[in-house]
């Protein structure tokens, strides 16, 4: 099955389809708000599968380095483990005690090991988000301040460049990541889009180093060269595309996630998974390392 134009690959309409991984031969994303952690396969269209649900938005998660089953969850207030089998294992609280409400968002592993994490207010209040990074063995520290609804990261093949969207501001960065201890430097303006364009949500790098963005309020997804320079636009049946990866068996499926929150008329594929084939393959899904219990 080629699909050459945004296909929608399941019945299920998401309040806010985010987090998007390929793992293990199958799509993981959450319904974010709902708390619910769900996959299907790349094959053909089909019904979401419910893997959990929790009672707090689950940002996003990312399997955990040997540990089959197991998920390091961005989740409610904080990180979690939700593992194979049992309740869900806290690691850290990291903005319970926010001078306003705030929850966890988009989150990622890198490709050594470090779990990425962004907060954000309930009110989006400008400079209220924080990017966190859980570096093995070691505590959640905040890695990037002053953000108002961080989103990704997302990051190159070899886990040394990283780019990070600031969605209402139209802001992606670009940072150099130490990829031992996962400290940033070099932190230089990518990308910035016009209000009209929509916001840069959920990103991915495929495996010729090129940023896909899915564009929040935009109807389209972009995938754009290392230079910062606009090389494709797919426009989308939804207007909120939030989340996004390439999987399926050659990594060349870009599944989309989209959302009907915040829409006073949804459209009818408003809250749809969608997919189509790309040319360039993706990278396969980094694994978090085991967080010390």
């Amino acid at each position: 099955m080629e699909l050459t134009e945004p296909t929608v690959w399941s019945t299920d309409r998401l309040e806010l389809g985010e987090g998007l991984r390929w793992v293990d031969d199958r799509l993981i994303l959450v319904d974010l708000l709902a708390g619910r952690l769900l996959e299907t396969d790349g094959d053909a269209p089909a019904e979401l599968r419910e893997v959990r649900r929790l009672d707090v938005p689950l940002g996003a998660v990312a399997p955990v380095a040997g540990r089959p089953g197991d998920w390091l969850a961005a989740a409610g207030t904080g990180l979690t483990v939700l593992p194979a089998t049992g309740d869900p294992r806290p690691v850290a609280d990291l903005v319970a005690d926010a001078p306003v409400p705030t929850r966890m968002n988009d989150a990622v592993a890198d490709p050594h090991g470090h779990f990425w994490a962004g907060s954000m207010t309930y009110a989006m209040t400008p400079g209220g988000g924080t990017l966190f990074r859980l570096t093995p063995g070691a505590a959640p520290v905040p890695a990037v301040t002053g953000l108002t609804i961080p989103n990704g990261p997302a990051f190159d093949a070899t886990g040394t460049t990283m780019y990070l969207a600031d969605t209402p501001h139209g802001e992606i960065d670009r940072f150099i990541v130490d990829p031992a201890t996962g400290a940033l430097s070099g932190r230089e303006p990518f990308l910035r889009l016009p209000s009209g364009d929509g916001g840069p949500d959920g990103m991915t790098v495929d495996a010729a180093g090129h940023l896909w963005i899915a564009l929040w309020g935009g109807s389209a997804v972009r995938r754009y060269r290392p230079d910062g320079t606009l090389e494709q636009e797919i426009r989308l049946p939804a207007k909120q595309p939030a989340g996004i990866c390439l999987g399926g068996p050659d990594l060349r499926r870009l599944f989309i996630g989209t959302a009907r929150v915040g829409l006073d008329t949804p459209g009818r594929e408003d809250g749809a998974l969608l997919a189509v084939d790309v040319p360039v393959p993706g990278l396969p899904a980094a694994r978090a390392a085991a967080p010390v219990a």
